[in-house]
């Protein structure tokens, strides 16, 4: 089948299955292992069959996926260098290691296979013969137009590099004059781009046309100096997207032409139509750095205190994940946790739900374990104790079928030295209270009162995200004596079995959990933490972030979205290490940025 063109004979992106040839690190990138240059032999046309395979223009890019994946969506990369191969098609790629996505790319070996969408977008336009070219890369971006300049005659251009440290990417140039600069000295003129290109050089040097690949700062100051020059400019631009065909418009650009598709109508553009935003907001850093810049040598302080209860750190693990801490204890340090919530506990012993109790989704878990407990007295006699033993800090959930079972309950957990209740009223996989107490304003101010009345413990009230008014619920329990809120809990979601035509859970409706809800979750917390901030500061309390947490990115959005501390339930069934990375991760995070306390960056993208 042949290969299917444009109005102007350039090949349409397809479908198509790629062979690894080769991985490795790229020698010169700083830090070592960031960069790696990945070679894919394009096999097949997933989408039609054809065997005549495109070979990629320069300028133009992939979106690329491992055959097996974790992540939804391919990863748009610029070729670095393409060359037909018998049928196939040979395409070079240079990856700059940021995300899960390129992480995954970083970690193929020979003969593993790939997804590729391509070749897609645009090239750059050759120079005209009386033209003097000059060629800008940033960082990753010298890939396009390092492989672009190799299709230009040797010696016919100059070829300026920038990078933040050392220097790669540059084995196709030929330039008749190389210029590297990097912003630490380690190699070439010590600088950005602008200490080695400004407006002056380009009318001294005589240049006519710069085609440019870089980060958007840089591609700014260039479309600024060639517009002082009088030099026309073709400018690679970057954009998140999702299709890579033109159809999502998630990919848009604003110019004076209009939006434009980064995509499809790029990525290479004329530089004078692009229309630069200045950055709406500057990166964050703690006290620990100084008017220099740089940051100070500290230990981070990851202690966290909600409704009076000192935590060593704001990782606790979730009620119904952890079971009561010693489960887990052969499997990984839990002494390294800042806290465990218990099992869901009842007044009485409960079975819980009869039938399938769990379903995997590909991107959470649904679960109808129905608060299967011992019940609060053979907790009290048998869990507590070892749990109280542990260093985080242990706290009870607790739940119930009726307001009298809530209140009976509590009071005997108020003769432990239990430091915390989690009064769970938004469970969705029980009959009887659970969340029918959490969905409704005045119910939910009914129980917390009557707990409130009968225990002088911290009370921390786990809420639903199924509330049609969360926010009004949570205002309801704050007014009845609440010292704290958790939330979110799961989503109420079904399964149907495909083999019956059935309702997989018996209960039909069940709890969802898991990465795909972090999101949603994310901004129900923000929400409240937003209302709680409109509330004189001595009527505000805190609140306890979760839903989908599977990594310390996720929980540092929680606690810059306000949360007090987070808790990590799904994610520790696929990774039992996931809160101790979590921690790790934040104290590097924290290390990384200056800042000394959780405090200094919760709550800031208020």
């Amino acid at each position: 089948m042949k290969q299917l063109t444009d109005c102007k004979g350039e090949p349409l992106p397809i479908f198509g299955k790629g062979i690894v040839t080769e991985c490795d690190i790229v020698a010169g990138a700083v830090p070592f292992g960031s960069v790696w240059n990945l070679k894919v032999l394009m096999v097949a046309d997933l989408s039609t069959g054809s065997d005549d395979i495109p070979v990629p223009i320069p300028g133009q890019f992939y979106l690329i996926r491992v055959a097996k994946t974790g992540v939804l969506l391919g990863r748009p990369i610029s070729v670095y260098k393409g060359r037909k191969a018998g049928e196939a098609a040979h395409i070079e790629f240079l990856i700059l290691k940021k995300g899960k996505g390129t992480q995954e790319l970083c970690d193929l070996k020979k003969n593993d296979e790939v997804q590729l969408i391509g070749p897609t977008g645009n090239s750059f336009p050759a120079p005209q013969k009386t033209d003097r070219p000059c060629i800008v890369g940033g960082g990753i971006g010298v890939a396009p137009v390092a492989g672009f300049a190799s299709t230009l005659e040797p010696k016919s251009y100059d070829f300026f590099a920038s990078f933040k440290s050392g220097s790669y990417g540059l084995e196709y140039v030929d330039a008749a004059e190389l210029k590297i600069t990097t912003d630490d000295g380690s190699a070439g003129i010590h600088g950005m781009l602008p200490a080695a290109l400004t407006a002056q050089t380009l009318k001294e040097k005589g240049y006519t046309v710069l085609y440019a690949c870089g980060p958007t700062p840089m591609l700014a100051y260039v479309q600024k100096i060639c517009m002082e020059a009088g030099v026309k400019s073709f400018l690679s631009m970057e954009k998140n997207m999702a299709c890579g065909v033109g159809a999502c418009l998630g990919c848009t650009i604003t110019t004076t032409e209009g939006n434009k598709r980064c995509c499809k109508d790029g990525p290479v553009f004329k530089g004078e139509i692009l229309q630069f935003e200045p950055p709406k907001n500057k990166p964050v850093f703690g006290s620990a750095r100084g008017n220099d810049g740089k940051i100070a040598e500290f230990e981070p302080d990851l202690s966290v205190e909600v409704a009076g209860v000192r935590f060593e750190n704001p990782v606790i693990a979730a009620s119904g994940t952890f079971g009561y801490g010693s489960e887990y204890a052969s499997v990984f340090d839990v002494n390294g946790l800042g806290g465990i919530c218990s099992k869901g506990l009842t007044l009485q012993a409960r079975h819980g739900n009869t039938g399938t109790r769990l379903v995997e989704t590909p991107s959470g878990l649904i679960n109808s374990i129905g608060l299967e407990n011992p019940g609060i007295e053979h907790f009290i006699e048998h869990e507590l104790p070892s749990m109280l033993e542990l260093k985080p800090v242990t706290i009870a959930n607790l739940s119930g079928s009726s307001i009298e079972t809530y209140v009976e309950g509590a009071k005997l957990l108020e003769k432990t030295a239990v430091p915390m209740i989690e009064l769970n009223i938004s469970c969705p996989n029980v009959k009887a209270g659970g969340m029918g107490f959490g969905m409704d304003c005045e119910l939910a101010s009914t129980v917390t009162k009557a707990v409130r009345e009968v225990t002088k413990k911290p009370l921390m009230v786990k809420l639903t995200p199924n509330a049609p008014d969360l926010i009004g619920v949570a205002m309801a329990v704050r007014e009845a004596g609440a010292d704290a809120l958790s939330l979110v809990n799961t989503f109420q979601a079904m399964s149907i079995d495909l083999n019956t035509g059935r309702p997989v859970f018996d209960n039909i409706r069940a709890g969802f959990s898991g990465p795909a809800v972090k999101p949603i979750a994310l901004r129900m917390v923000y929400d409240l933490v937003q209302a709680m901030n409109k509330l004189p500061e001595s009527e505000r309390i805190p609140v306890v972030g979760l839903g989908g947490i599977s990594c310390w990115q996720d929980a540092v959005e929680f606690l810059m979205a306000g949360a007090s501390a987070i808790q990590v339930g799904t994610a520790t069934f696929s990774n039992p290490n996931t809160m101790l990375e979590i921690i790790r991760g934040l104290k590097d995070y924290m290390k990384q940025k200056g800042f000394k306390t959780i405090s200094e960056f919760r709550g800031i993208a208020q």
